[in-house]
Parts: structure tokens; C-alpha cells; sequence
């Protein structure tokens, strides 16, 4: 773009990146000295590629703070380019598209300087400074691992926590670019896996792997999963909260020489990651509470309301409205408990039939499915399926359907036609059932 030549020969780092599809459009001299990009790799890979080395588009991206004719100004160590830089940033809108334009001043190497190592409260203060910059503890772990990768120079970071029946789940990862992902391969790793590892974890030590060959024979469990990773080295350690170990995180393919630093490094940071952690688990808690029905687990009106927020109003939209039939009856002569059976069989009937798109219990006795991009077809097919495994389950709901093409029409207003559909069947059953039931 000419309009951003007259930057070319300015000392400066300057570049431009097209903010809806990640592309760099401009880079000046300094810039591509700086992150050493020729012009391929410029037309080829995305900004978090280019400036970021990393396989994910940047977890502590700042693009929604950007407003045009508003500066963002940080001052920070930038672990790519191993530099000090006074940073400044804004949005430019040309053309129906929107550009983050960015001005760094390099300030020269800090703290650890160009080597991992020289320094290492200095690399601890400013990880703990990016990653709590971060507005919930799950973008403060992505970033912490992102920060931990730049700066080490490793290939992949991740994190591994135990589950249920003694297994693993690789729940967080950072990866370098050009690196495979391996997060979705390695979820349940059985504890077998990784016995030996646990043997050191317990003693509060680290696994340190120079070369993975070495293991083909003493460890072939875990080399067997390595291998395939093309991981040549590793460092894990253990996550320990209070004396009980909850998994481990380490790095992949981190040069030779910063193998044992690395170690003493990862024993702090295992503390403030348990402490993230920690913080994650609350928070999910809580939106839980908030979001979440108590007794069947599926959303609540809040859960709802944020769904509507969020909806792509090009989709069409199915609503399915139920009532449960006889709650009130069932509550007052047989008790409450009985009462949450039934709509506990009524919520999995649902389920049954409509758990692939969004459900959510609006009322004591009433449920909601919203279905968005489904047929008209298929929404009244699987009420048809409702309706029979209602039959079989003994849980009995009346429903309301309604389908529009697209999502565009008031939401309330569609909702309410489908709960007076509700009710007109409500009443066709009750007037079959002479008594039977009573709302």
C-alpha cells in the first residue's frame, strides 16, 4: 500500500495488519530486519505467524481495545525480535476495511538480554505482568504459555491435568509456527503413559529428556507417544496443589543449552499456574451458578439471554417449547423429589432429541430448544421423537413449535408463539385426559 511507503526508511518498527483476516499488509525496513521476513513468508503467513512465531492467532491480541484516532501505548520485552520495545497502536478504517497500525521504538535488550538465563526474576516479572494483564484466568494460561514459548524457544508448551480414572487431558497448548497441533490427540492419556514421570514428580523433580532416543528401550510407553510428535527433547514438570499432584506442564524442542535453566524457571512458574488454575475453577463455578439450571444442567434464562446475544441471524431458527405435564400434581401428592425425577426424565427425553443444538429451562415446569440452522423438516421430526420417547419415559410435555427461515424476527416474539402453541396443545390434552394432569 503507498499510503504507508513514507515509513519505509524511518528507524522505527513499523507494520499494518489487516484486522479481519490476519493479514500483514505492510511492513517497513526496520520491521522486517527486526522479525528477519522476507517477502514470502509476508504473502504466505498470518500476523501471529510473522510476528508472533506461533501456530494460534495471539492470545493476548488487543484488537478489540483499538478505536480510530486512540493510541494504546505499552512498553514491554518482545520475546521474538529479544527486545525492549515502547509500542504504540490504533485502528485505521480505509476502504470498508479496518487496520491495526503499529509504531514500536526498539529500547534495547532487557533483562535476560539476547540469552535465556541472564536474568531470571526479570523474565519471571514481565510473564506475571502479561499474563494478569489478561481480563479471565483461561486467556492468562494462554498467554502465560505463549510468553513461555516465545521466550525459550521452543517448539510447543502445554499443560496436562488428570481427569477422572487416572487419565490425562492435554487442556492447554501453545505451538510455534509451522508446529502441529497435538491438544486434540492427546486427551485420556492413560496414567501407564507416564508412570515413570510420576515417580520423579512425587520427589518434587522435573523430567528432563536431552535426546527422546535414549528412552526407546527403558520407556517405551512414552516414547511411543512422543515419537509420532516429532519431539526430540522435553522438560516437564509436575503441578503440585498443596502436596497432591494435578498434572504437569512442560515444553517441547527448547534449545540445548537452556535445558537445565529451564528447570528452575518451571519450579516458580508451576505456583502461579496452580494459582491460575485455581482462579479458573472458581470462575467456572460461578458461571455455572449463573448459567446453569441446578437440577438438569442445561442453561438457564441468563444462559438464554447471552444466546441470543450471540446468535448469526442468517441461520433459521427452530423453537421448541415444553411443558411439563402433571408437575404440580405430582409435587403435591407424591413430593418435590418425585417431582425432580420427573423433570429430570423430561430434560434427558429432550435431550434425546434436541441435544446437539441449545437447551435451556425458563420455568418450573417449562423448557426451551432453540435450533438454530435446522430445517423445518427435521425440526418437526425430531418433535415427532420427542414425543415418543415421552411416552416411553412416562415424563409427558406439551409443545409449541415454531421456524422461521432466518433469525431476523424478534426473539421474544417468536418464543411467545411458540409457548401459545404450547398451551393450545396443553389444553387438547387436558380436555383428553379429564383430570389426569393439573398445571
Amino acid at each position: 500500500m503507498r499510503r504507508w511507503e513514507f515509513y519505509n526508511e524511518l528507524n522505527e518498527i513499523v507494520y499494518v495488519v489487516d484486522m479481519d483476516n490476519c493479514q500483514v499488509v505492510y511492513m517497513n525496513r526496520r520491521a522486517r530486519e527486526a522479525y528477519k521476513i522476507n517477502d514470502a513468508d509476508l504473502q504466505k503467513k498470518k500476523c501471529y505467524e510473522l510476528l508472533a512465531n506461533s501456530a494460534f492467532p495471539c492470545a493476548s491480541c488487543n484488537n478489540k481495545k483499538l478505536k480510530p484516532g486512540c493510541f494504546l501505548e505499552d512498553v514491554y520485552y518482545n520475546p521474538v525480535v529479544k527486545r525492549k520495545l515502547s509500542v504504540k497502536k490504533t485502528m485505521i478504517e480505509e476502504n470498508g476495511r479496518r487496520y491495526k497500525f503499529t509504531l514500536a521504538v526498539d529500547m534495547g535488550p532487557a533483562g535476560w538480554q539476547e540469552e535465556v538465563g541472564e536474568d531470571n526474576e526479570a523474565m519471571i516479572n514481565e510473564g506475571l505482568r502479561v499474563s494478569l494483564s489478561a481480563p479471565t484466568p483461561e486467556i492468562s494460561i494462554n498467554i502465560l504459555l505463549e510468553y513461555l514459548g516465545q521466550s525459550l524457544n521452543s517448539e510447543r508448551v502445554y499443560i496436562f491435568e488428570e481427569i477422572e480414572g487416572r487419565a490425562f487431558n492435554n487442556t492447554y497448548e501453545w505451538c510455534a509456527g509451522g508446529v502441529v497441533p497435538q491438544k486434540e490427540n492427546l486427551q485420556k492419556v492413560p496414567f501407564n503413559v507416564v508412570s515413570l514421570w510420576y515417580q520423579r514428580f512425587q520427589k518434587g523433580k522435573s523430567v528432563i529428556i536431552k535426546n527422546v532416543e535414549n528412552i526407546r528401550e527403558k520407556d517405551p510407553d512414552i516414547y511411543e507417544y512422543l515419537k509420532p510428535q516429532k519431539i526430540r527433547s522435553l522438560i516437564v514438570s509436575p503441578l503440585m496443589d498443596e502436596k497432591e499432584i494435578i498434572g504437569f506442564y512442560g515444553v517441547d524442542n527448547p534449545p540445548e543449552k537452556y535445558l537445565y535453566h529451564i528447570t528452575t524457571l518451571f519450579e516458580i512458574w508451576g505456583h502461579f499456574i496452580i494459582s491460575l488454575l485455581r482462579r479458573r475453577n472458581l470462575v467456572r463455578r460461578l458461571e455455572e451458578m449463573c448459567f446453569q439450571d441446578q437440577l438438569t444442567g442445561i442453561g438457564n434464562r441468563h444462559a438464554m439471554h447471552d444466546y441470543f446475544a450471540a446468535m448469526n441471524l442468517e441461520k433459521s431458527i427452530g423453537i421448541v417449547y415444553c411443558d411439563v405435564m402433571g408437575l404440580k400434581k405430582t409435587n403435591d401428592t407424591k413430593g418435590h423429589k418425585v417431582g425432580d425425577r420427573l423433570l429430570l426424565r423430561a430434560c434427558e427425553c429432550l435431550k434425546g432429541s434436541f441435544g446437539d443444538f441449545s437447551l435451556f429451562r425458563v420455568g418450573g415446569d417449562e423448557f426451551l430448544a432453540l435450533c438454530a440452522g435446522i430445517s423445518e423438516e427435521e425440526l418437526l421430526q425430531r418433535a415427532e421423537k420427542l414425543r415418543e420417547d415421552m411416552k416411553k419415559s412416562d415424563a409427558p410435555m406439551a409443545l409449541g413449535c415454531v421456524w422461521r427461515p432466518d433469525s431476523k424476527e424478534d426473539m421474544d416474539h417468536l418464543i411467545k408463539q411458540a409457548d401459545h402453541r404450547m398451551y393450545e396443545e396443553k389444553r387438547a390434552i387436558y380436555a383428553r385426559a379429564e383430570g389426569k394432569f393439573e398445571s
